[in-house]
């Protein structure tokens, strides 16, 4: 059914308060990425195309703050692009988007439309939150991501190196879908696997979890698209990760930023760890993949760095019951090498001890496991810009613990 889509934000929105709350969630959500290489004034800016429906487009005012975040943190030779002009966010922005109120990203492949807009814009990164249309009319999710694997491949087929972001959407709770909620949910927990899945090293997907930390109660101005707290929370969760794709582009063409991400991306293959008195400790392997666990703890924990970049990579780790009955919960311990440290993790909730040792404890939704059942968590780590290329393979020890349900 059609979608009702929020009306333009009024152009009084105070500049300041919208700034304020950006700042206030860029400092929980987003370090700034390591100092970027300044390239020549002439060079072609890097085109990033916003692609979704109205929570990018309508008017979308995160796409006003993650502009001002990338201009201030020194990636000022940028361009986002699109076939949609700018609706207005009281912030001086670049605001051509792709964000197309009420469309659905399956009819969007279904009807082959990404193609022309790529055409129109020639992008080099897309920055993707689409599909809370298709939850909305209930589709499945495996019919969204076959909508995805769509796009992507439209992407790449105009640009073999395009990098792509794909938001874990954010919550939804309208007053005429009770159903929604769950569904956004049922979609979120199966895009890391996918990502994962077509994610390459020349054409990098990173996943970029929207969905922790949002309260649609608060942070929504109708339980689907963001108020001014919603939009800074999006744009502090873009920042990090779409400064790693920029940086080493020729997105800077002055001064530097701060901080610990920097780097391309890229994606390789598996390897095993060794037992070694019933915790897996993970052993350095081509790719960049470790497996580790226990043996009678519950569970079993097996870690994928799926994208690795100068100073920082991108994990997944897959949390797989032992147990002879269901599981009610279970956390997992990660002391990755080299001084590595977790910044963000998506489909769990992360604790950090002062030596660099996380433990990611299950979602809300996720922490029940029947016996032999798997699910998966991400996250992003950063590293010394000297251990840490994308020839190195990022090592890790996990501990996995589960309890009874």
């Amino acid at each position: 059914m059609p979608v009702n889509q929020r009306s333009a934000r009024p152009l009084l929105r105070s500049l300041v308060v919208l700034l304020a709350l950006a700042a206030a969630l860029f400092a929980v959500h987003g370090a700034r990425p390591a100092a970027a290489t300044t390239t020549a004034a002439g060079s072609a800016p890097v085109r990033i195309m916003p692609l979704g429906d109205s929570i990018t487009g309508s008017p979308g005012c995160w796409r006003a703050l993650l502009w001002n975040q990338l201009q201030n943190a020194g990636f000022t030779n940028i361009d986002f692009v699109g076939t949609l002009p700018p609706q207005g966010c009281a912030v001086p922005y670049d605001g051509d988007n792709e964000g197309h109120g009420g469309y659905l990203v399956t009819n969007v492949a279904d009807q082959n439309l990404l193609p022309g807009w790529l055409a129109a814009t020639t992008p080099d990164v897309v920055i993707m939150h689409f599909g809370t249309n298709d939850v909305w009319n209930n589709l499945a999710p495996t019919r969204i991501l076959a909508a995805y694997s769509t796009l992507v491949g439209q992407m790449r087929a105009g640009n073999p190196a395009m990098k792509i972001l794909v938001a874990q959407l954010i919550p939804m709770n309208p007053s005429n879908c009770a159903d929604c909620a769950q569904r956004v949910v049922a979609l979120n927990q199966q895009i890391p696997a996918w990502a994962q899945s077509i994610s390459t090293a020349q054409s990098p997907v990173t996943v970029v979890d929207q969905w922790t930390g949002f309260n649609d109660a608060t942070d929504t101005a109708d339980g689907v698209h963001p108020n001014d707290s919603g939009n800074a929370k999006m744009a502090g969760r873009w920042f990090t990760p779409l400064s790693a794709a920029l940086t080493g582009t020729g997105a800077t063409t002055g001064g530097t930023s701060a901080g610990s991400t920097t780097g391309g991306t890229t994606t390789g293959g598996s390897t095993s760890g060794t037992t070694t008195g019933g915790t897996t400790s993970g052993t350095t392997g081509t790719g960049g993949t470790t497996t580790g666990g226990t043996g009678s703890s519950g569970c079993t924990a097996s870690f994928t760095a799926t994208n690795v970049w100068q100073g920082g990579y991108q994990g997944s780790v897959t949390v797989t019951s032992t147990a002879t009955s269901p599981t009610a919960q279970w956390s997992v311990t990660v002391a990755p090498g080299n001084g590595a440290r977790l910044t963000q993790v998506w489909n769990g909730t992360l604790s950090t001890a002062a030596d660099g040792t996380a433990t990611v404890r299950n979602a809300s939704w996720n922490g029940t496991l029947a016996p032999g059942a798997s699910t998966t968590f991400g996250f992003l780590a950063t590293t010394s810009a000297t251990t840490t290329s994308p020839t190195t393979s990022p090592t890790a020890t996990l501990t996995c613990t589960a309890g009874p349900s």
